[in-house]
């Protein structure tokens, strides 16, 4: 329905510095704003046709020429976050900055003040080569396969074997699955490398002793730092911890086995994890019945979105695997991307970027570009407590494994803090220690690995028993630093749970004012507009934690 046009970067170079030039030049308040609203043009003309790219790669549309004009965007992609940076130079130093704040707000302030702490002339050839890292990452990462009972698999479509209710399919594909990515390691660990060494050169080239400073300032932490994310993991370590080691001592009782070994985790239920009883087709019949008695937003929203056909979750055998929701700012049009196996973890997935895809399109009429999509910290909140506002419908879907779904949902949110915690701490070790080995990095994950999880039992995996499971985890690859925001995301998405619990409408209204906000505000305001406590005040998870553990024990009894 979109029509694709390579973006001409140099022509890009040459229109953004001239407007650059008379934005400084022109004399009035309104001829600065008319060329700010030029520059955002083309920056959303860029980001659209980048986005309809990787759309029809990730669709394998004439694949050969789509991962050639990929490998294009990963080449002019960094030139234009340079352009904007000078953009962002000449915004704050404007004669009219007091007008500009007033019209456009502080946060866009903010984060030119960020992007200006990360980005320059100066490191733009290593910019463009993490792109070209990335690439490669993400080629070997959908490279990697094995034969599990007679069929060639990719990671993903392990799932449905591991998730089995049969102890010994599951045991035995995950460790097929360890092997897979065992005989890719050296070339993962060298790979991360790269990232880390070129990372490392950024960071002093831009005047930082590590990269930890400079990837906040990537991520735009606005109003929280380094020291306050430790103590939020430190939070998760003391609440949520020792929570866990009761929930998987309890899970292995459910199971009737002795011990829970790291390929029992993923399962709740003797007689397996509820499944949805039904295809792709059934998946999107139901959500759009959903959405239609949820709210009338998201009424609104998903007529927009199959009106448009801006989704796709079949499970075509050509299509790349993955699952994402993407913007094309031209065409005010989200797009949720799903391979449907089946899996509970596959309905989450469809669910959480739905979430992200509400958004962008409850603020797809604001002019700036960094308004309609949020910072990850604040986009994560949209996509997970879109999972849990969707309860009362559950039924519909998992039919009497409703129950069953609901307790699991909640124990693996829990489950997944503390990995986060893990990731996030892993991340910190390795880039205050760039020069680390192969195998420094992997006992650095083992010991943080069983200091966040310490009833993780591999049964005697080799591979994944050394510390290698971190390979797995593709954020720590193209996302340093990313993977907290989660568990930011997760402790809001809780509140609004257990706000639903009380008072549905309120925690619906209060939701949807959050993702209206889309990325105006900073992180604590956007909380405020949606009346939510911020994760980072003390006490703050000990008391949802609580509040968690005794509807988790009042259910289980149930079930």
């Amino acid at each position: 329905k979109f029509k694709y046009e390579r973006i001409d970067i140099n022509e890009v170079r040459n229109k953004m510095q001239k407007l650059i030039i008379n934005f400084n030049k022109t004399d009035s308040f309104e001829g600065q704003c008319t060329i700010i609203n030029e520059i955002n043009i083309i920056r959303d003309e860029f980001k659209s046709m980048q986005v309809l790219a990787s759309l029809k790669k990730n669709f394998n549309i004439n694949k050969n020429f789509y991962c050639e004009e990929m490998d294009y965007y990963d080449e002019s992609e960094p030139i234009l976050e340079n352009l904007v940076c000078d953009f962002y130079k000449v915004l704050a130093g404007s004669k009219y900055e007091k007008s500009l704040r007033n019209k456009y707000g502080d946060k866009l302030f903010d984060l030119a003040n960020m992007k200006m702490k990360c980005t320059s002339e100066e490191i733009l050839e290593e910019l463009q080569k993490e792109k070209r890292l990335v690439t490669e990452y993400v080629e070997l990462s959908e490279s990697i396969k094995a034969i599990y009972e007679g069929h060639e698999l990719t990671r993903w479509e392990f799932d449905p074997f591991i998730c089995s209710k049969n102890r010994n399919i599951r045991k035995s594909a995950y460790e097929v699955q360890s092997e897979m990515y065992a005989k890719v390691e050296e070339k993962m660990q060298k790979l991360f490398d790269k990232f880390v060494k070129l990372r490392h050169k950024m960071a002093l080239k831009m005047g930082y002793k590590n990269f930890i400073e400079m990837g906040y300032a990537r991520m735009n932490r606005i109003g929280y730092d380094n020291e306050m994310i430790a103590n939020f993991r430190k939070q998760i370590l003391e609440y949520v911890v020792p929570l866990n080691t009761e929930l998987i001592k309890r899970q292995g009782e459910r199971l009737g086995i002795d011990s829970v070994k790291y390929y029992d985790e993923a399962i709740f239920f003797k007689d397996g994890n509820p499944i949805i009883k039904g295809n792709s087709s059934f998946i999107v019949d139901k959500t759009l019945k959903m959405y239609e008695e949820l709210s009338k937003e998201t009424t609104e929203f998903f007529k927009y979105m199959s009106s448009r056909e801006l989704g796709d979750i079949e499970d075509r055998k050509y299509k790349e695997a993955g699952g994402f929701c993407e913007y094309m700012p031209k065409y005010k049009a989200p797009f949720v991307y799903a391979k449907y196996n089946g899996t509970i973890e596959n309905f989450n997935e469809v669910i959480h970027e739905v979430g992200h895809a509400f958004q962008n399109y409850l603020c797809k009429s604001y002019d700036i570009p960094e308004y309609v999509i949020a910072t990850e910290d604040i986009s994560e909140i949209h996509s997970m407590s879109m999972e849990f506002l969707i309860e009362p419908w559950l039924e519909e879907f998992f039919g009497e494994g409703a129950a069953k779904y609901k307790f699991s949902h909640m124990c693996s949110g829990l489950f997944l803090l503390a990995y986060i915690a893990a990731v996030d701490e892993f991340q910190h070790a390795i880039y205050e220690k760039p020069e680390a080995t192969f195998e420094e990095r992997n006992s650095i994950w083992h010991q943080i690995e069983k200091k966040y999880i310490p009833y993780r039992n591999y049964d005697g995996n080799g591979y994944l028993d050394k510390g290698a499971y971190w390979l797995r985890q593709s954020h720590i690859f193209w996302g340093p630093f990313y993977y907290i925001d989660y568990g930011l995301a997760q402790v809001v998405a809780f509140e609004f749970w257990s706000k639903a619990r009380t008072d549905r409408e309120e925690a619906w209204k209060d939701y949807v004012n959050l993702c209206k906000a889309g990325g105006a505000l900073s992180f604590s305001e956007v909380l405020k507009n949606g009346n939510m406590k911020n994760p980072f005040e003390l006490e703050s998870i000990e008391a949802i934690v609580k509040d968690i553990e005794e509807w988790i024990f009042e259910v289980e009894r149930k079930l």
